[in-house]
């Protein structure tokens, strides 16, 4: 296997005729760094957090030149969340592209953790212990009060999926990427939740497969 790639999955490697998709997770935010639950609320990027983007960037444009695209043969999507549009942004200025000209799409949006948005646990541990024990029984399908589950990710995600038509680079997050190795069969409910999603890397998102960049 080639150095910086790794395959993990329960699905068959074999070439795919669905659109590629290369997946960069936002870079790191204040509420990260803080170890906050950020959800549907936002920090701004770190500087720690804008060299992730600029990194990922890097990665991505030897990535397409490897393969002897173009960046023009891509389709942008963000989540619309300011941490992902700030990546974004700061990606397609290092390529070189207009750095506003990309699409969003809320189905890419972070999972709603809704009341404990902006906690981190050492604090809702305090207050919500009985909630956390739940969770820890099943998180794949707990929902934090007014927030969403990781099922309730998975549909929306799914829901975006199935409208993709083009290979895609697409810029959201942890979670999302969690919902996305689900619906594309490479790992499977009850193990997606404790899957690291890097800052600074790029991973190559095919039907059972996944490759990591950077």
């Amino acid at each position: 296997m080639p150095p910086g790639v790794a395959n993990f999955g329960i699905g068959t490697l074999e070439a795919m005729a669905e659109p590629l998709l290369y997946y960069v997770r936002h870079g790191q935010t204040a509420w990260n760094a803080e170890g906050r639950l950020q959800g549907h609320l936002d920090s701004e990027l770190t500087a720690a957090g804008r060299a992730h983007a600029d990194r990922s960037a890097g990665v991505l444009r030897d990535l397409i030149a490897r393969d002897g695209r173009k960046l023009e043969d891509f389709d942008y999507v963000a989540s619309p969340l300011g941490r992902a549009q700030t990546t974004m942004q700061r990606l397609r200025a290092v390529l070189g592209l207009d750095p506003e000209r990309y699409r969003l799409d809320a189905r890419l949006a972070e999972v709603s953790y809704g009341q404990w948005d902006g906690f981190t646990f050492p604090e809702l541990q305090l207050r919500e212990q009985e909630g956390l024990t739940a969770r820890e029984r099943d998180k794949w399908n707990f929902a934090p009060p007014e927030g969403e589950s990781y099922a309730d990710l998975l549909a929306r995600v799914s829901a975006w999926h199935e409208t993709v038509v083009r290979d895609s680079v697409v810029v959201a997050h942890g979670g999302t990427a969690r919902a996305l190795m689900v619906h594309l069969k490479i790992t499977v409910p009850e193990k997606a939740p404790a899957a690291v999603v890097d800052q600074g890397v790029v991973y190559l998102f095919a039907p059972g497969r996944i490759a990591r960049y950077g």
